[in-house]
């Protein structure tokens, strides 16, 4: 067991004997001093793991030799000691970031409690996170054998995630490894749910379905158009549920969150699929025969995601509802501050749709960037990018002026993505689109197995360009690769972030419904 050096520094220490004799028998080597200074002289010439701090000493007070020692090494944890109950004392000893805050008389049970908080924090953090975590792990994989509902795969991501996290403060690289061992056995049982319920739910009126991206806007969004209260809905396209879960605390501090809920993203997992539906309450097929002169097929030049703002309105149109609506699309800085600057002008319109491009465009230029490899090789440094984008973003800056008022917010995306490994060989014609994880053509080539067949478009309400058009959509994280130059591009794409396929990261997406702490 490691022995942790302590640092005691109190005008009446030869009083805490009992107390320091108390913690030499758990393990601990203390250094008695009577003085602030004689603190610090004992500081700089030795190392200490922690270091208590009497507030009330004669000469140099407790506060003035936490500001030197902090000094000297600001990571070094203090806790203070104090008989006094004053509450500035105590707001300048946490302005000054100590560990902890006792009062006098002490209980040496306290004292230990503080150490072990502390020193021994990381260790049983660890231990408590690994022995709940094999529970869990056993509930989770015996789960894979029933027959679960949409309901409760997304409950099971749910867990996953929230283990991931954990496993990401403790950094036990065994454990994580075994995480990420039944997250790929959870995408492999939840791919085979999908083939074998996705069209039932797009078809039977009574099948158990989840919400699906064509049916976010009328069930969750319209409901909460008022008159006398704007109404902010931001889609930030390819937020999975992980980088939620890394925003949410910043998010939190200006928002109380209403609701937290999921729904599943419509497939392919695309933008230009996806995020249209969403905005035009439609699937694709109906989009595409309805809303001929803004619906951009496969086969045709042109931005597949130009006329959102059309969509909505004739979504609007179509419920009968007479709104005023905004639409901002920021896919450049310039556009986020100039959104900041005109949100106040918003404040007046019912309905505010804001589509946030950041997302998107990292998790390609992670593709298409050397540097952006380098800074993101896998999930935890991807969530650590994203949040740290987020927190100096023109977004939270808006969020920040939005919450000063009685808006209600709600924040939600039109799809994830997942880190692919695995390369899928698929022949195609020069017809067939550039996505890695879903093909649309006449002529497919690939063995069948773990790939969503899609052979009557129709039938998932599919556009075809001809009468032979099939789809297959990678799941799992396979990507499609081409024979032509197979191994370069196999090893230029493999561990990149990509989308369109059936996976829980793509398709269990967040919706955040917020109400302001500070209106």
């Amino acid at each position: 067991m490691q022995r942790y050096n302590i640092l005691w520094a109190d005008d009446e220490i030869d009083l805490l004997k009992p107390h320091i004799l108390f913690l030499e028998q758990r393990g601990y080597d203390i250094t008695p001093v009577n003085s602030g200074a004689d603190a610090i002289d004992e500081f700089e010439g030795n190392n200490f793991d922690i270091v208590f701090l009497d507030e009330n000493m004669p000469g140099m007070s407790g506060l003035e030799t936490l500001t030197q020692i902090k000094s000297l090494r600001p990571n070094t944890p203090v806790v203070m000691i104090t008989k006094s109950e004053e509450e500035y004392i105590m707001e300048e000893a946490i302005g000054a970031k100590i560990s902890d805050y006792l009062i006098k008389p002490l209980n040496p049970n306290q004292i230990l409690i503080s150490v072990k908080k502390i020193l021994d924090n990381k260790r049983l953090i660890t231990e408590k996170t690994n022995h709940s975590y094999q529970q869990e792990f056993r509930n989770i994989s015996m789960a894979f054998g029933d027959d679960l509902s949409h309901s409760e795969w997304a409950a099971i991501y749910k867990k996953l995630i929230y283990w991931e996290l954990e496993m990401e403060k403790i950094e036990d690289s065994g454990m994580y490894e075994i995480l990420e061992m039944q997250k790929n056995e959870a995408n492999s049982n939840f791919s085979k749910f999908i083939i074998d319920n996705y069209e039932q739910w797009l078809n039977d009126p009574d099948s158990d379905k989840p919400l699906l991206s064509h049916q976010l806007m009328k069930k969750k969004v319209i409901p909460e158009i008022r008159e006398d209260r704007p109404l902010f809905f931001i889609v930030i396209d390819n937020l999975r549920y992980d980088q939620w879960k890394i925003i949410e605390p910043t998010i939190s501090e200006m928002f109380n969150i209403e609701e937290e809920e999921s729904y599943y993203s419509i497939l392919p997992t695309t933008t230009a699929y996806a995020r249209n539906s969403i905005f035009s309450g439609m699937l694709p097929t109906d989009m595409a025969q309805k809303n001929a002169d803004i619906w951009v097929d496969e086969d045709e030049e042109g931005g597949k995601n130009n006329f959102e703002d059309k969509f909505i309105e004739r979504q609007l149109k179509k419920l009968n509802l007479s709104v005023k609506f905004s639409y901002n699309k920021i896919k450049h800085l310039n556009e986020g501050r100039q959104l900041v600057d005109n949100i106040n002008n918003l404040y007046k319109v019912p309905l505010n749709v804001i589509v946030y491009n950041f997302v998107d465009m990292l998790s390609h230029a992670r593709t298409d960037m050397a540097m952006i490899r380098e800074l993101a090789p896998d999930e935890s440094a991807y969530r650590s990018i994203t949040k740290s984008w987020f927190e100096h973003s023109p977004l939270i800056d808006a969020l920040r002026k939005i919450s000063t008022t009685n808006a209600k917010v709600i924040i939600t995306t039109d799809h994830g993505t997942i880190r692919v490994k695995k390369p899928f060989k698929i022949i195609g014609d020069r017809d067939t689109n550039t996505n890695l994880r879903y093909k649309q053509g006449r002529n497919l080539g690939y063995t069948p197995g773990n790939v969503m067949e899609i052979l009557k478009p129709e039938k998932c309400f599919l556009p075809k360009q001809n009468m032979s058009t099939t789809y297959a959509i990678a799941t799992e994280d396979q990507f499609f690769v081409y024979p032509n130059k197979y191994n370069h591009y196999a090893k230029y794409y493999r561990d990149t972030f990509q989308h369109g396929g059936v996976s829980m990261e793509e398709m269990i997406i967040p919706i955040i419904s917020l109400n302001s702490k500070n209106a």
